[in-house]
């Protein structure tokens, strides 16, 4: 604590003494101060003093950079400057003028997964400890503590929409748990059932004469950000016309009916139609020049996971098996996406100089590599940008090898490190060895890739002092 009290009075110092402050807030990684005269603060100072990362001024704020210990510091700022103490308050994450819609568009989703990144940390790393214990005769998949391990790997996946409908309703400022009800919908068990048995039927579904697309939403992303946003505005709109004698129940009432019906019938199936088209692509590629595919797929996987796209090409994958006993489409473009995400991770943990991105990349990274990339994905690789792109340089030069040598698998599995003897067939080891070699040409690219793209993002002032 001795530490904390002796940063707090160099903050103090060095922003003109409490007497300059108006006000003393904190976020997740600063100190915002709002100073009566900012002029008379020593910014050069606090910048070289030891636990400060950067100042930053912005919005009217004197920002110190601390990262993950601002509470511990804030609250000995308050006890010295006798301020009153406020609870933390929401990052403010500015859009940055100079960048595309499509690095908008990855940092807004990577927004919406930060707060549910611990649970599906979690669940990843316990689903690829249960691959590795499996692997080594340590843990027997027949028994119930597998299948107990199983459903607590899983719950976080399983749950996705109920957990991004709470997130994406505090980024759209609507009723979070309204938001998670309409999650829930999607996963409803009698929903389920009922898509199921239609499926198995060849019959539809319909709601009052609204046909309902036969898709499922477990562990999907876009269908419920979708719904989401339609239901803010939904919500905005109630809000203005019910009155206030009715409004407790009518808003939330109609909200959620207009959205789930929005939803069922016309957001959510957008994936599953654009997941069939992209399925149909990949087909036809298969069939002109098989060699492209895995390259692609290399590439693009990290996108086609992050819009839950990837599941068009899954039935594709298992019926390759089924029919041929073999499959080049699925299995070897996204064995090289998903060990290039984890060596991507790797590769943030090295360079980062903020303790808590450098536990998490560190830790999201062997589950990449172990075949369970969200925690990757949506914890370090597009929350940062620089990694998804040295990434996605991995998945390409190592599907490229794999797609060239004609690499295929001979059974399912997460792609990843611990299903590489799937690859294990044909007349010779040498669909093995490719196996290994393009793993480690993914992993070795996307590596150096990331590790330098850190340094090109630095130089152009383009990563968060607090973050990384």
């Amino acid at each position: 604590m001795r530490k904390y009290e002796q940063l707090a009075a160099t903050i103090i110092e060095n922003i003109g003494g409490k007497e300059n402050v108006k006000q003393a807030l904190h976020c997740a990684t600063r100190l915002r101060f709002t100073l009566k005269d900012e002029s008379i603060a020593n910014t050069e100072v606090l910048k070289n003093t030891n636990g400060i990362m950067t100042v930053v001024q912005s919005g009217g704020q004197y920002q110190v950079v601390i990262g993950p210990d601002v509470a511990e510091v804030y609250q000995e700022v308050v006890a010295l400057g006798n301020f009153e103490s406020k609870a933390q308050v929401d990052d403010e994450t500015p859009e940055k003028k100079d960048q595309s819609k499509l690095s908008q568009a990855l940092e807004f989703v990577a927004s919406i997964f930060q707060p549910i990144i611990p649970a599906i940390t979690a669940g990843g790393l316990v689903k690829a400890l249960m691959a590795l214990f499996v692997a080594i005769h340590v843990l027997d998949n027949t028994t119930q503590t597998y299948a107990l391990l199983s459903a607590m790997a899983d719950a976080p996946f399983y749950f996705l929409p109920v957990l991004l409908g709470a997130s994406t309703a505090k980024r759209f400022k609507c009723n979070q748990y309204v938001a998670m009800a309409l999650g829930g919908l999607l996963i409803y068990p009698s929903f389920i059932t009922m898509v199921t048995e239609a499926k198995a039927a060849g019959t539809g579904i319909a709601f009052m004469g609204i046909p309902i697309t036969l898709a499922s939403y477990s562990s999907s992303v876009i269908p419920i950000i979708l719904g989401v946003w339609f239901m803010s505005y939904v919500e905005r709109f109630m809000n203005k016309i019910s009155p206030k004698a009715i409004k407790f129940f009518s808003v939330p009432v109609v909200s959620l009916f207009v959205s789930a019906v929005v939803t069922l019938s016309i957001l959510g199936p957008l994936g599953t139609w654009i997941g069939a088209g992209i399925a149909a692509f990949f087909s036809w590629l298969d069939a002109h020049a098989s060699w492209a595919v895995p390259t692609l797929v290399g590439t693009f996987s990290p996108l086609l996971v992050m819009t839950g796209t990837h599941y068009g090409l899954i039935p594709i994958g298992i019926n390759n098996l089924a029919t041929a006993g073999f499959d080049t489409v699925v299995g070897p473009g996204m064995l090289a996406s998903n060990v290039a995400q984890g060596a991507a991770g790797f590769a943030v943990s090295l360079r980062s100089k903020n303790k808590a991105t450098k536990e998490l990349a560190a830790s999201a990274g062997l589950t990449g590599v172990l075949g369970i990339t969200e925690p990757v994905l949506y914890g370090i690789n597009l929350k940062f940008i620089y990694p998804l792109i040295g990434a996605m340089i991995g998945g390409f030069a190592g599907g490229l090898y794999l797609g060239i040598t004609g690499t295929c698998r001979y059974a399912s599995g997460s792609p990843g490190l611990l299903v590489l003897p799937a690859y294990i067939g044909g007349d010779s080891m040498m669909n093995l060895v490719n196996a290994c070699i393009g793993t480690g040409v993914a992993m070795v690219v996307s590596f150096i890739a990331t590790f330098i793209l850190y340094s090109i993002y630095a130089r152009q002032g383009k990563l968060d002092a607090s973050e990384i």
